[in-house]
């Protein structure tokens, strides 16, 4: 079957209203709309940068306890999760997979790396 769906654990976490630490969460494979319609945001006309907090809002489906994912949540992420954020949903976009094909430095042996783990590593 078709894996359209990854889990994710943030290196830091999002804090919500009501102090809880959220960290797990689930991104989906974006959609052409995804990477279209934010471009017609007027946030995202006034400052290109934002393009990313909308389309993070788009594909994140759920983000520890919460269940509703919106740009706001996205802007109160730390920089270190929104990083961790951008890359993910760039690999898995790229490649439809959540790990990384990698060389041990020492041994030269070669290995898979999935990134679903803490911090993505």
């Amino acid at each position: 079957m078709f894996q359209t769906e990854y889990e994710f654990t943030l290196p830091v976490g999002y804090v919500d209203q009501d102090g809880n630490l959220n960290r797990e969460g689930v991104m989906r494979l974006a959609t052409a709309a995804d990477e279209i319609l934010p471009i017609k945001d007027p946030r995202v006309q006034a400052n290109q940068a934002y393009l990313v907090i909308i389309l993070l809002s788009r594909v994140i489906t759920r983000l520890g306890s919460l269940s509703q994912i919106n740009p706001k949540i996205i802007e109160g992420l730390f920089a270190a999760d929104l990083s961790y954020l951008q890359d993910f949903y760039n690999r898995i976009n790229r490649n439809g997979k959540a790990s990384i094909q990698t060389i041990c430095p020492k041994c030269t042996h070669e290995f898979e790396v999935e990134l679903n783990h803490e911090g993505g590593s």
